[in-house]
């Protein structure tokens, strides 16, 4: 049977996936066997598959996250009070569904950054727009975006994205703009979108860090009243996986 000509068809309408797969069933001789409806049904899936590949990627991208982490390499056996249940229903991403929040707590080194990352990774493959930023670096663009008139659009833009991770806030005081900031940042994903935040601060000084305490009431009720807490605890597990793999390397004798 002549498929070329199908071949250049398909790939004239943007069905390159399909059309690379009628080529590899054409060249395997195991494919004699399947009936036509088969045919069809595996190249459908050939193509649906490469779309989503390449709306993930898309979607990986925008989001710019800081570590290739991923949920399913999450390690609960280490001691810093990870809530096994708490986590595993995080991952279904209802909590964004349903426009919740989470903060993730704890000292230096115990993960904070790479779960955060982790989530935001299973929430582009459930289809959901993330952007990560540094708190630093979301104050820095704040003020870039105000001092060049796009301000407006800069907000618009993250109060679109169904996912904003916030990571490493505090324990600097903030600026009258930094304030200001992030206050139209929360307010604007109030019920309508959600929001992650990592920090090594407790929850409990978040208000000295906003530095304003009416601004601080304002921002802390939008995130506190509708969010899960993760609380981690323990020491540096970067130092505690130094430590193991330089006692691999010189085994005690």
């Amino acid at each position: 049977m002549l498929i070329h000509p199908t071949v250049e068809r398909l790939r004239s309408v943007g069905l390159h996936a399909m059309a690379d797969a009628l080529v590899e069933l054409q060249d395997n001789p195991q494919a004699a066997e399947l009936l036509h409806p088969d045919w069809l049904g595996l190249l459908v899936d050939r193509e649906i598959t490469y779309r989503d590949n390449r709306r993930l990627a898309r979607r990986l991208q925008v989001a710019k996250l800081r570590q290739a982490a991923v949920v399913e390499n999450v390690d609960y056996r280490a001691s810093r009070g990870l809530d096994r249940a708490l986590f595993q229903a995080l991952i279904t991403c209802q909590w964004i569904r349903d426009h919740q929040h989470l903060t993730l707590v704890g000292p230096t080194g115990t993960g904070k950054s790479w779960l955060a990352c982790a989530l935001g990774h299973k929430a582009c493959r459930e289809g959901f727009s993330v952007l990560y930023k540094r708190a630093p670096r979301l104050f820095a663009d704040l003020v870039q975006a105000r001092g060049e008139g796009r301000i407006a659009r800069f907000l618009t833009a993250i109060e679109r994205t169904q996912l904003l991770i916030i990571d490493d806030w505090g324990p600097e005081v903030l600026n009258a703009e930094q304030r200001r900031g992030l206050l139209e940042i929360v307010d604007d994903r109030c019920d309508k979108s959600s929001l992650l935040i990592t920090s090594q601060v407790p929850i409990k000084q978040w208000h000295d860090i906003v530095g304003d305490p009416t601004i601080a009431d304002a921002i802390l009720d939008r995130i506190i009243h509708n969010t899960h807490r993760i609380e981690l605890k323990g020491h540096s597990m970067r130092r505690r996986q130094t430590i193991q793999a330089s006692e691999e390397r010189h085994p005690a004798v």
